[in-house]
């Protein structure tokens, strides 16, 4: 462990879902691409918790300026996340999962993609459904996909974006990274939405564009009509909400691989179908993403452990043979109030620590 990609795998792996390490340590050529060593040793001494970079100096009993100007490097690098407010600028660590690989959207090469996706493979990807509180979770489009019953703000796609002061819209990583493999679906490029400081984060870094509520709620329709997954952030203050395919999605895809996709997503609907209106069109077939419906006998039938409750089968059902129920009381999840608590409780349950080495 003296070695310092070594120390910062660790660190990472204390974050979010975690960083793990595999058997031919793919993940430390991936550190070493992204950071120089002065950068990750100061990584190890920050915390989720935004300081000043005074703050940090202090602990480190080192010079202020020399510390500010490598956190500003490693930010815009997307390294670290940067808040700029009227009282100063603070920076924070992040996990890699959400935060340093959506944050190298300017910086990808074909050397970084490959083994990106090799690491997501042979490690990373099965770590994103090891624990009871995801870093993502699925919501319908809006309330009216499910009419007979009451919906959380935080569980409809059109109230979280009206509910936001600022909205920044930026390229799918996920997608970016398949498209300079060659392996890219048809689906939207421009499909992840960023809310107040994570908004302002990616315009200051060039990665996104500040759009209004309504150009987001044009886009939002655009990719679900494009069959697109909307997953917002697991909290109930929202800082971010991607729009996921099961091809490229790093999320999806690992939730694909699950053998009950539903029980590891936390989503509080699914899918059901009134036989006698099916007419048998397949339309759905193609538009579920965790393939979750089957044709045995021309009537549509969904597989209640794969069914995500995302809605896609619902809004282009011609006959209106398929509905999205809620689940019992007894079963449904109220995702923690913010980020930083969700983050607390992944932390908790995989017995890590949220706390800087000094």
């Amino acid at each position: 462990m003296d070695d310092i990609y070594e120390r910062l795998r660790a660190r990472l792996d204390d974050l979010a879902s975690g960083f793990p390490e595999t058997e031919n340590r793919i993940e430390l050529k991936i550190l070493k691409h992204l950071f120089s060593e002065e950068e990750a040793a100061l990584f190890l001494s920050l915390s989720p918790l935004l300081e000043d970079p005074s703050q940090i100096a202090e602990r480190l009993k080192r010079d202020p300026q020399e510390i500010a100007d490598i956190l500003e490097r490693m930010a815009t690098k997307g390294l670290v996340f940067r808040l700029r407010s009227p009282k100063g600028v603070r920076y924070g660590a992040v996990p890699y999962v959400v935060g340093i690989f959506e944050f190298q959207l300017n910086r990808l090469n074909r050397e970084l993609v490959q083994d990106m996706q090799e690491y997501f493979e042979k490690g990373l990807g099965r770590t994103f459904q090891s624990f009871s509180t995801p870093v993502m979770r699925t919501i319908p489009i809006n309330r009216e996909l499910v009419a007979d019953w009451p919906i959380a703000p935080y569980e409809d796609v059109l109230t979280i974006l009206d509910n936001q002061k600022t909205i920044a819209v930026a390229p799918c990583i996920c997608r970016t990274i398949s498209k300079m493999e060659e392996k890219s679906c048809d689906k939207p490029l421009e499909a992840c939405f960023m809310f107040g400081s994570h908004a302002h984060y990616y315009v200051e870094n060039k990665m996104g564009r500040y759009i209004t509520t309504e150009e987001a709620k044009e886009i939002v329709r655009r990719n679900e009509e494009a069959g697109l997954v909307m997953q917002p952030f697991n909290s109930q203050k929202v800082g971010g909400m991607c729009s996921c395919c099961g091809d490229c999605c790093g999320m999806l895809r690992s939730l694909k691989k699950q053998p009950a996709p539903a029980k590891a997503v936390q989503s509080n609907y699914f899918a059901e179908v009134v036989v006698e209106e099916c007419v048998g069109c397949e339309v759905c077939l193609e538009r579920c993403q965790m393939e979750a419906i089957a044709f045995p006998e021309e009537k549509a039938v969904v597989d209640p452990d794969r069914c995500i409750g995302c809605g896609l089968c619902v809004t282009t059902c011609t006959t209106g043979a398929m509905k999205l129920i809620r689940k019992p009381e007894d079963q449904l999840y109220k995702p923690p109030q913010s980020g930083a608590e969700t983050y607390l409780r992944i932390a908790m349950e995989r017995g890590k620590s949220l706390l800087p080495q000094v």
